[in-house]
């Protein structure tokens, strides 16, 4: 089975990029079958809904090749537009009058105290993580679990990188409360 390098993969990946910049329809379906998932996942993990997620997710490659046009070139493409997803799934709950919780089930597989063969390991998990307050579970998903910066964290919520790394500290300090009251 023939594997891409990873200098063929970013050099089809610019190639992608170029064709959407130029119109291409095609180039944007093959992006979207390659980032879909990826991208859904994140929205559903911050607008607690599935609705909302596919919603995010039809903004976001509705309005690919427009936002391209921003779009520098530095780094990973596909890093680029997970924080373009999550900035989309952020306004979107911003611009709703009520705000839901989100469930941050993915959050279990970087806990050290789950096992995620046992389910009743994972169950608890996810309980826990449903006690800590909104704001604190957000930014423990973003670093914990997709790997942002608190850097581009703050970005995302509009808030201080100080501030997003007191919030990690205050949901793994919850979570470990939770772990000893059981």
């Amino acid at each position: 089975m023939l594997t891409l390098t990873d200098e063929t993969r970013r050099a089809d990946e610019e190639a992608l990029l170029v064709a959407v910049r130029g119109g291409s329809l095609d180039a944007l379906g093959v992006l979207y079958t390659r980032h879909a998932e990826a991208v859904y996942r994140l929205a559903y993990r911050i607008t607690g809904s599935a609705a909302d997620a596919e919603d995010v997710l039809q903004d976001v490659f509705v309005g690919l090749p427009g936002a391209l046009q921003g779009y520098a070139e530095r780094g990973q493409f596909a890093a680029w537009l997970k924080r373009v997803a999550a900035r989309t799934a952020l306004m979107r709950l911003r611009g709703q009058a009520r705000r839901r919780e989100a469930v941050i089930d993915t959050a279990v597989e970087v806990l050290p105290a789950a096992d995620a063969a046992d389910p009743v390991d994972r169950v608890a998990v996810q309980h826990a993580l449903a006690r800590v307050p909104a704001p604190l579970r957000l930014v423990f998903h973003l670093k914990e679990v997709e790997g942002y910066s608190h850097a581009e964290i703050a970005e995302l919520l509009g808030i201080t990188s100080g501030a997003s790394a007191v919030r990690l500290s205050r949901a793994w300090k919850l979570l470990r409360q939770e772990a000893w009251t059981r």
